[in-house]
């Protein structure tokens, strides 16, 4: 059996996905180690942490050119009609029915899908799980299902253990999860031959699975942020993410802007301030204590950590308020043709998704499905067969320059209005205080990182 190829229209339709993907919704998309994935024709069950909702296989897929990945998604999805549940199929999602969803009866109908994935896994393909089953609203690593074992050695079982089948380890990674125009990566490990444990699976099913499993899940630890302090969670995440961990990326020599960068620098950071709990937890707990007192302040404000940065001044602040105003107009002219691109996810959000989770799947299925074709495809098209071909074409190559344009010119606004708030007369005192209290904390950290060698 050979991997199936794909159908041509489905081809086009990933090119196009993929352009929306990484051109309009990312800023940046990063891939390392994809060179360690074998060769097409080798079965393998990829697996990850799930940190994005659809965002995480979907970009995942996409990287993937020279291969065709099955992945599993909800079964209600595939009811909505027959055409979606052949477009669907034929993109390589197959339909996991769960018990919450579809009750305990539907749940028989899995043997299909388990089906499918086994001819899939025995024709060489790429099959793309993901353990922890539900993507997490936090950088830590759930628990694993074995499910994803389960069909790994049910493949090589019924190809009489001739077959040698793979797990791949990856791992994604963001700089921020629900903003578009941010940057997103994902990291590829060494593949896991199952080969080498066929002889246990056969006499201890359960115990080979356990063995891959604790190996598997320690290597995509090893490729992602995990921290594993969810009690401290958000002062451990300020602290990375402020100016003292930008900081802490450049005394390493790293770039804190570059994503794969600060994602090594996170981990040293992160570490470090594990090792210290250990080596001085009351310490460490009074800090961490300070960093919610600072991380509370900073939010009465209303303000960002960055701005204790650099000089504030109300001279300062006019200058910028003038650019802003002479890129008005600029501003104007490009939300006209992309207002949609901003108010049709905001509609669906705000009605039906209360998971922050899926908010950026949403902004990147409203982008390919409905706005942009609405905003720039039928526009072009229209002056195309109208005669106005090189306006057209023009307005076509313009078209994700306006959106990044106007997106920025949002961004730069809600920057400008926490400068405001920062250097407002009323809130001076404060903005001293948690100056002060910043420094301390910052201070703070660094006497504790001393001890891991991981100071500045």
């Amino acid at each position: 059996m050979k991997p199936r190829r794909r159908q041509r229209w489905a081809t086009a339709f990933r090119k196009y996905v993929d352009f929306i993907n990484k051109n309009i919704y990312w800023r940046r998309v990063h891939a390392e180690g994809i060179e360690n994935m074998p060769a097409d024709g080798n079965p393998i069950v990829l697996v990850s942490n799930h940190q994005n909702c659809l965002n995480d296989p979907l970009t995942l897929a996409l990287l993937l050119k020279d291969r065709r990945p099955n992945f599993l998604a909800r079964a209600n999805v595939f009811a909505v009609h027959p055409l979606v549940n052949k477009f669907l199929r034929a993109l390589g999602l197959l339909p996991a029915y769960r018990v919450q969803y579809e009750g305990f009866s539907a749940v028989r109908k899995n043997q299909g899908t388990l089906s499918e994935v086994d001819n899939a896994l025995r024709s060489g393909e790429t099959v793309i799980l993901y353990p922890e089953c539900g993507h997490q609203d936090k950088r830590w690593l759930g628990n694993f299902s074995l499910a994803y074992l389960k069909m790994a050695f049910g493949a090589a079982e019924a190809s009489g253990f001739e077959q040698e089948v793979f797990v791949m380890p990856t791992a994604n990674h963001y700089s921020h999860y629900y903003h578009a125009r941010e940057d997103m990566m994902i990291r590829f490990g060494e593949p896991i031959s199952l080969a080498p444990y066929y002889d246990l699976y056969k006499e201890q099913p359960r115990a080979a699975m356990r063995q891959v499993n604790e190996i598997v899940r320690a290597k995509i630890e090893e490729l992602m942020l995990n921290i594993n302090d969810l009690e401290n969670y958000e002062e451990i995440d300020y602290l990375r993410e402020s100016r003292f961990g930008e900081q802490f990326a450049e005394a390493k020599g790293l770039n804190p802007d570059l994503l794969p960068d600060k994602l090594k620098a996170d981990k040293a950071l992160v570490a470090g301030i594990e090792q210290a709990k250990e080596q001085n937890p009351e310490e460490v707990e009074k800090l961490f204590d300070k960093t919610r007192k600072l991380i509370k302040g900073i939010k009465e404000l209303g303000i960002r950590d960055w701005l204790f940065e650099g000089e504030r001044s109300r001279f300062k602040q006019i200058w910028q308020g003038v650019l802003l105003l002479l890129g008005l107009p600029l501003f104007v002219a490009c939300i006209i043709p992309t207002a949609l691109m901003f108010i049709v996810p905001a509609i669906f959000i705000k009605k039906f998704i209360k998971d922050q989770m899926f908010h950026s799947s949403i902004n990147v299925g409203a982008t390919a499905f409905i706005t942009y074709p609405i905003c720039c495809l039928i526009p072009t098209i229209v002056m195309i067969c109208t005669g106005a071909w090189i306006k057209g074409l023009i307005y076509f190559v313009a078209f994700p320059l306006f959106f990044i344009y106007a997106w920025n010119y949002i961004r730069w606004t809600v920057k400008y209005v926490g400068q405001y708030r920062f250097i407002l007369p009323r809130n001076r005192k404060k903005v001293e205080q948690m100056r002060a209290l910043r420094s301390q904390v910052f201070a703070k950290l660094n006497e504790l990182l001393k001890a891991t060698s991981q100071a500045l």
